[in-house]
């Protein structure tokens, strides 16, 4: 018996795994005996694709630390990179704003031409990390790569 492609519509065997038209996975019909689970997404990280996770991981610290500590967020390469990547990131834009800070007239001109850098650049890693790119800032990100690849 024949049945759809989920994808293109083609036409299938109830034994097919793989569409032939579209080449796209497909879950082994019930009549077949096979089980009917769908393969687990790959990208799919406690519900979320693992983009959206690295994305959030930039929503301040606190994702970031959250991510760090609940399963099964902390076992993916991929948001561990960008957690710590966001915490160090943090912690060095706090403390360069308290030297800053300590620098009559020029330290606070300089700090507020920085936020807009930081502003930038924070915006720049909420977006390569919603394109699932591992964007490294100089230091900070080989730092965040060591402790990302330490399980």
């Amino acid at each position: 018996m024949a049945r759809p492609c989920p994808s293109c519509g083609a036409q299938l065997d109830e034994t097919s795994v793989f569409c032939g038209a579209c080449g796209k996975p497909v879950a082994p019909s019930a009549a077949s005996g096979a089980p009917t689970a769908a393969p687990a997404t790959p990208g799919q990280v406690g519900g979320l694709t693992e983009n959206v996770a690295g994305m959030l991981a930039y929503v301040t610290f606190i994702p970031a630390i959250i991510f760090l500590v609940i399963e099964p967020f902390n076992r993916n390469r991929f948001v561990r990179f960008h957690s710590f990547q966001c915490i160090f990131f943090a912690v060095f834009w706090i403390a360069l704003n308290i030297v800053l800070a300590f620098i009559p007239f020029l330290g606070w001109a300089l700090s507020g031409l920085l936020s807009l850098v930081g502003l930038v650049i924070w915006l720049l890693l909420l977006f390569k990390a919603y394109q699932g790119e591992k964007f490294k800032l100089p230091i900070i990100g080989d730092m965040a790569e060591k402790q990302a690849a330490a399980i």
